[in-house]
């Protein structure tokens, strides 16, 4: 359902609409499929083996470069050689996977160890189960960005 949620947020959107940035934020519609389907093909990854969990998984994040920075930020926003469709076609493409993924996986309880980060205390494990979970958290907190961008383009709202 949010991912349902998520991607009426984009319908009938033009590549610059995609890649506005109407509010405060620097976030826009077209960015925001993107990340979440780079980061929920990191995730599915970190349910197979422990690895994968975000294409930034092997960065220490307690002093990062310069260059580490902006090739995250860059995974927040359409370039120019992407569009719209592109990235809706990727995102569809990585949950048909993580949806396979979740049917043949052996063991939900099997837990792995999280990578270092600021955000996770050291020594921090998470169950396939509960990346699963996470993968649906993040999915639904990008929609709400998403639809608030949406609002603020158009007017067009996902609910309501």
């Amino acid at each position: 359902m949010h991912r349902q949620l998520f991607r009426r947020t984009a319908a009938g959107l033009t590549d610059e609409q995609a890649r506005a940035r109407p509010t405060v934020s620097t976030l826009s519609i077209g960015g925001l499929v993107k990340h979440v389907a780079a980061t929920e093909e990191g995730w599915a990854q970190f349910m197979v083996d422990g690895g994968g969990a975000g294409a930034e998984s092997d960065i220490d994040w307690s002093n990062p470069s310069p260059e580490v920075i902006e090739t995250y930020e860059a995974g927040f926003h359409l370039q120019p050689d992407e569009t719209l469709a592109g990235v809706l076609a990727e995102y569809e493409r990585v949950a048909a996977a993580t949806d396979r993924l979740v049917l043949e996986l052996p063991d939900l309880d099997r837990s792995f160890p999280l990578p270092p980060a600021p955000w996770f205390p050291p020594g921090a494990v998470r169950s396939v189960r509960r990346t699963i979970v996470h993968i649906i958290a993040e999915t639904a907190q990008h929609a709400g960005h998403a639809d608030i961008i949406r609002e603020s383009i158009d007017g067009a709202k996902t609910m309501g």
